[in-house]
């Protein structure tokens, strides 16, 4: 990359060269956080995941597509919007709406499923240039946003069939599925800030005033 953020790219660092700092954590979830960042099982799955991902980004024109360059930042967190909003206007359709909301919710759910194709395809952009420990927290987030997608497209499958109790049933799976897969997002884009964005916002200003 040549105008997006080139602190990307970092030497794979072992479990054992991870250097924390001894700040004591404020959240209950950052010891597992840190834990999964460490969690050396999880590598022959980065590495079929890198495999993937260079087969997605081969293409350079493809890649800067994909990350949102001309955008200026990542163009991922701006398109996972649709399939997560999608997903929660027919959960809440399937709480309120009754049998009227039926049809709704079963059009939601299918655009949602489309959606997360190329929500997807830009979160594999991202993937490409992380550090080892990101990559491992990346492929869960894959996994759960996978699995998420999966319960949604077998939600709208059994609406279709009249089924409507088990698509509801699916759906909420789907979105617990979800909102697993956006908590290591979040830790991702802001803990970790990986996400792609253009070198001129690297100007010395940038974060939070404590």
């Amino acid at each position: 990359m040549t105008s997006h953020r080139q602190r990307r790219e970092a030497p794979t660092m072992t479990t054992s060269q991870h250097v924390h700092t001894s700040t004591t954590p404020e959240s209950f979830l950052t010891p597992p956080m840190r834990a999964l960042e460490n969690a050396g099982a999880l590598d022959p799955v980065v590495t079929a995941a890198n495999a993937l991902s260079s087969a997605i980004t081969g293409n350079e024109s493809i890649r800067d597509l994909l990350r949102g360059k001309r955008l200026g930042h990542a163009l991922h967190p701006l398109i996972i919007e649709v399939p997560m909003g999608t997903w929660m206007s027919a959960l809440v359709l399937d709480t309120l709406g009754g049998s009227d909301g039926r049809r709704a919710a079963r059009l939601l759910t299918g655009v949602g499923v489309l959606s997360a194709v190329p929500s997807a395809l830009t979160g594999w952009a991202e993937y490409s240039g992380l550090q080892q420990r990101d990559k491992r927290v990346t492929v869960v987030h894959a996994g759960a946003n996978g699995a998420a997608a999966a319960l949604q497209a077998g939600s709208w499958l059994a609406r279709r069939a009249g089924r409507h109790g088990l698509g509801r049933v699916l759906a909420l799976g789907g979105m617990s599925a979800a909102g697993l897969g956006g908590y290591l997002g979040g830790h991702l884009s802001v803990s970790r800030q990986v996400g792609s964005h253009d070198a001129a916002y690297d100007d010395g200003t940038n974060g939070r005033e404590h």
